[in-house]
Formats: structure tokens, sequence, C-alpha cells
């Protein structure tokens, strides 16, 4: 088998943990089949780098070309306007990928291509299966469902693009869901959680931990790992802080993450939130940090929490697992899929300081089994992901070959 695989969402030499979790899958199921990967950049025009808005200023210095991890990667240019026209973006991601992927059937001749997000990649995907008489799967990871059919042409292009495509797959039943109500056939919407590295993501000595993270050894480490902007609820758990701090002694809240690819983050709200509650001793914020060093801040922490108003299925949560920390999480998205047991976590009804504050308290005072969560963990690797997703394309494929006999 060979699969063509389309993701703006991917790491590039620029924005080296975007996306990352697509580049894993897709890692893992290069075992299984040949595969390459176009990972297209919006086109930027000549102009001054400071001119150009936000992530855009990153673009023009993505190479067209790179090797990653075994994959080799594409960068090719599709056009699209900022903030307007939006609307367009499908056909001008189809017309603009277009000369590319004629180019590499010629020298790759795939048998079908594997996109991730419903809008505008999935949408252009679609034509460019159609065009080119290929099957597609189209793999939808959240925001795509969970944001863009609020406006009215999108949800339309979306749900023609569900209804269009040969398979979808949904990280998680309640994206499932929601993909089968805009227009999915029931019978080709499938769910396939996403995995994580064990290998990559397991515990360390926590004293250890702290101590070459420049943490202190003693007092209640906990942890947050995201992009900085507000629907992470990162605030929220900062409030929390304010309110542990008179009851839990020496309790420490670090907020790993960065920008959001290059976009305003929410740093600057937050470190207000901080100055303001008198915490600058409580709440640190650490900035991004390498995907292979993210170990060692899970296992030098006590719990993980991750307040979100909305999620797909947020891989920060197994990677927490995996090193053996607990989970207090708001239940929204796939979050109750993957915290399924009061072994592996808290969920939180709501993303509001008071409520993750008192879960907190529950959760110090609990004694966790951390092999059960390591186990838990290791149940739900890369490598069983990627057999499933390998067993839907040879199903599209033997039930596409028939179609066209």
């Amino acid at each position: 088998m060979r699969a063509l695989t389309i993701a703006t969402l991917f790491p590039n030499n620029m924005q080296p943990v975007h996306g990352l979790f697509v580049k894993e899958r897709i890692k893992a199921l290069s075992e299984l089949c040949e595969l390459r990967v176009i990972a297209p950049i919006p086109f930027t025009p000549p102009v001054g780098g400071s001119k150009l808005p936000g992530r855009y200023r990153l673009y023009p210095h993505v190479k067209r070309r790179e090797e990653l991890e075994g994959l080799t990667v594409e960068h090719p240019r599709f056009l699209t306007i900022p903030k307007v026209f939006k609307s367009l973006d499908g056909f001008l991601f189809f017309a603009s990928l277009l000369p590319e992927v004629v180019r590499i059937a010629d020298v790759f001749p795939f048998d079908i291509i594997d996109v991730h997000i419903a809008y505008p990649e999935g949408f252009g995907a679609m034509l460019l299966a159609k065009f080119l008489k290929k099957p597609v799967a189209l793999t939808v990871r959240g925001h795509d469902l969970n944001d863009f059919p609020r406006k009215r042409l999108k949800k339309l292009m979306i749900a023609y693009t569900l209804r269009g495509v040969d398979r979808v797959i949904a990280v998680c039943d309640d994206l499932r869901e929601k993909a089968v109500k805009l227009g999915a056939p029931e019978g080709k919407a499938v769910t396939i959680p996403n995995g994580v590295d064990t290998a990559k993501f397991h515990p360390i000595d926590k004293i250890e931990a702290r101590k070459e993270l420049g943490l202190p050894v003693r007092g209640t480490v906990i942890l947050s790992v995201g992009h900085l902007q507000k629907l992470k609820g990162f605030h929220h758990l900062i409030d929390a802080a304010a309110l542990l701090r008179e009851t839990v002694r020496d309790v420490l809240l670090i907020i790993v993450g960065g920008e959001l690819h290059g976009d305003k983050s929410f740093r600057p709200q937050l470190e207000r939130r901080v100055r303001k509650l008198g915490l600058e001793r409580h709440v640190k914020l650490v900035g991004a940090k390498p995907h292979h060093e993210l170990f060692k801040w899970y296992s030098a922490a006590d719990l993980f929490c991750l307040a979100s108003s909305s999620e797909g299925w947020p891989n920060v949560i197994f990677e927490a697992l995996a090193c053996g920390r607990p989970v207090i999480a708001t239940r929204v998205g796939g979050i109750p899929e993957i915290i399924r047991s009061e072994e592996h976590g808290i969920l939180v009804e709501r993303p509001d300081g008071p409520y993750f504050a008192r879960a907190i308290l529950n959760a110090l005072e609990r004694e966790w089994e951390e092999e059960r969560m390591i186990e838990y963990a290791r149940e739900n690797g890369w490598g069983k992901v990627a057999e499933r997703v390998y067993r839907e394309f040879d199903e599209i494929l033997n039930g596409y070959g028939a179609s066209r006999r």
C-alpha cells in the first residue's frame, strides 16, 4: 500500500512541535506501508518580514522539502488570504496543490489520500481525490468540528466533505458523533484515538527530575502543558493556585507552553493575573520545551491538570499517564473517553478555579498506583493506532476497487 498524507498540522524546520501527534501517527503508519507527506504552508508575498501578521513571518523560512525521522515531507505553498474570503480556502487549497500532487503521483503512484482536518484541508483533498480518481480518508481532530461549523458557509463545506470522503476517522467518539450529525454516513465514520510513545514518555525519579530542571525538591508541583491560548484554561489553574496556597504547603504551578504557531499568545494576560494575585512564587510560566524533554517535567510533578473548555483528544493526558502521573481535567470533548477510571484521574465538571482547587485537594489526599497508569498508557501505543488506521485504509481500497470494477 502507498499512501499520500496531506496535513498542514505537521512539524517543519521553523515549527518543530507543530502537529507532533499527526507526525507520530504517520511515522508509526510508515512501518506498515509506503508514505509520502505533503505539509502545505500558506503562501506569503515578498514583503518585509516585520510587515507580515503573526505566524506568517515564519512561513518564508520553511524549507520546500525535508527529511523528518525517515519521512519525506514536501512543503508546497497554498494561497490563502488572512482573515477574509475564508469560504474560498478549500478551493484555493485544491488549486494550489493540484500541480504538486500530480507531480508526486508520477513518481509515487499512491493508492489513497490520508488527509487531516476537515477544512480547508479535507475539502481540498476531496477535490484532489475526485480529480485523480483516488479514495480519501479524512481524520477530524477537534477544532475543525468544534469551532468551524459555527460559520454557515464553512459548515456547509464541512458537511459536503464529510459526505464525500470514503472514510471519516475521528480521534474520539464525541467527534465521531458530531461528524455523523453534520452528514458523515454512519457506516463510514469510525473512532481511532491518538496514541502515546511510551519509549519517549516514561517516569524517572521525581527528586532527580526536579533537581535536573532546577525546581524545588520539596513541596507540591502541579503541571499543565499546552499552547498558551485561552481555551486551555491556564487562567483557571492560576486561580486554583491562589486558593491552594493557603492550604497546600509550597504549592507550585508550572505551565509549559509557548505561543500558538507564532500568533499573539495568551501569555501577557496570564502574567498579569499572576502579578495581580501575588503568585510570583507559586506560578511559573517556563515557555515551550522540546517534546523529547517533556517526560522530565511530567516526572517532576505530583499531578497533571488540564482545564480546557474545548478539546478533541489531548495527547498530553496520555503523556502524563505514561509518566505515572494522575490527571485532573475538564469533562469536555474526548477527555472522558481517556479518563475512564478513577485509577487514572479526576474529571472536573467545568473549567473553573474553585472546581479545580477542590479536585486537586482530593487528588493530593489519595494514594495513586503509578504502575496502573503506566500500563494503561502502554495499551494505547502508536503502533496499535497505526494498525487500526492501516486496516481502515485496506478496507477502503478493497471496496473502492470493487466499486470501480
